[in-house]
């Protein structure tokens, strides 16, 4: 065991490329367990004797526990290695998308818990993988493309798992997607040695994690980073989990043409990842390129009520595609915010505790959404009054902008 968990850039300019391959994969693939159930809701759900709109509420069960996993998960990657906490992400999540298959809704909790808690504890390790190989300069740029596999993952859950529900049954298509976790594992296990070194004993305890937590909301760079955060993804998630839905439901589309909609703005979000990460390496500065996307994002959220069955295809995908890149496309820029704002010791708990807010906002964000489309019968309404969120999230970022770095390269 190592005395310390490493610097910026020390990974060597041949092993980056390995680096960022492997973690965007395991990105994308517990990305693509999440959203599973999601994507096929419409076919899937009334077998647990559900309307499609309550995998809401299987989404916000996922992110509590991915926001309990979180909070633990910094300490958690410091203490046995981010090589073996990235295995420990794919290995839960495969297990939770094959007791997702017995069509028992209590089975099926326990596995939304399982994907939730595989979800929570990957970003901190793969953070610190990231910043041990990212220069700095690049830093917004390579936290951008890594995150690049939410998206993928998401197109590849609307591109493949409707049609193999469709030949197989939606058990078949999630047995499918449960077999990918573990072409993944076998794709980080040979460097699990080389990524857990700089390990180091520090303790896992609810004291520990309390104390993080705290830390974030103290400091004076991370509070406005956690409050975006918490913010952005819960529209970032009412998207994701709502389009299909939406796009049947209020518009009459077909589920498989629905589901490759869903793709093409995962793709664009992953797009709009990486051009808003270069943007922001280009002006040096990651706030004002989170509080843009958060005011395009509301802006495209209102477009969305004057959707419906007799609007031309070409305008709801173009909608949709400002909507995702923006929605979809400001995780890289902040997870390098943080980074830039913790430092090399901090920066895997610190990741942890501030996605334990993300995970918050998530949970939160589908089950209300699902409330209101209860109260409202439209999703396109939905969606407009759900502006508010990024709104607020845009503001509260440029009213309290981090000023550069420290005293928030700690892990408190």
């Amino acid at each position: 065991m190592s005395g310390g968990i490493g610097t910026a850039g020390e990974v060597g300019a041949g092993r980056i490329g390995l680096v960022v391959g492997a973690v965007t994969a395991v990105q994308a693939f517990v990305t693509l367990a999440m959203l599973a159930l999601a994507t096929l809701a419409p076919v899937a759900v009334p077998d647990f004797g559900l309307s499609p709109e309550a995998v809401g509420y299987q989404v916000s069960l996922i992110y509590v526990a991915a926001a309990l996993s979180s909070a633990m998960a910094g300490a958690l990657t410091q203490r046995f290695g981010a090589g073996s906490m990235s295995l420990a992400a794919l290995g839960l999540s495969t297990a939770g998308l094959a007791a997702l298959t017995t069509g028992s809704l209590a089975v099926a909790a326990i596995g939304s818990l399982m994907i939730g808690a595989g979800y929570g504890v990957t970003n901190p390790a793969a953070s610190l993988l990231l910043y041990r190989a990212a220069p700095a300069a690049r830093r917004n740029l390579v936290f951008s493309i890594k995150q690049t596999g939410v998206p993928l993952g998401g197109a590849l859950a609307g591109l493949a798992l409707p049609g193999l529900a469709s030949a197989f049954g939606w058990p078949g298509a999630l047995l499918a997607a449960a077999a990918l976790g573990l072409v993944v594992a076998g794709m980080v296990l040979p460097q699990r040695a080389a990524w857990d070194t700089g390990r180091q004993p520090v303790p896992v305890s609810l004291g520990a994690v309390i104390g993080t937590l705290g830390h974030v909301i103290r400091s004076p760079g991370l509070r406005p980073v956690a409050g975006i955060a918490f913010c952005y993804a819960a529209m970032q998630l009412c998207l994701m989990t709502f389009t299909v839905t939406f796009l049947v439901r209020d518009l009459g589309w077909p589920l498989v043409t629905a589901g490759a909609v869903l793709a093409g703005m995962q793709l664009a979000g992953a797009v709009g990842r990486v051009g808003w990460g270069g943007l922001a390496d280009r002006i040096g500065k990651g706030a004002p390129i989170l509080v843009a996307i958060g005011l395009i994002s509301a802006a495209m959220a209102i477009a969305m009520a004057w959707l419906d069955a007799s609007t031309p295809p070409v305008l709801v995908v173009l909608v949709l595609g400002v909507f995702a890149v923006t929605a979809i496309g400001w995780n890289g820029v902040f997870l390098a915010e943080v980074a830039r704002l913790s430092g090399a010791d901090a920066v895997s708990r610190n990741t942890g505790a501030v996605m334990s807010f993300t995970f918050t906002g998530v949970v939160i964000g589908p089950a209300l959404f699902a409330i209101l489309h209860g109260a409202l019968g439209s999703y396109g309404a939905t969606f407009a009054l759900a502006a508010v969120v990024p709104v607020a999230g845009a503001l509260f970022m440029a009213l309290t902008r981090a000023q550069p770095r420290n005293p928030d390269a700690r892990s408190g």
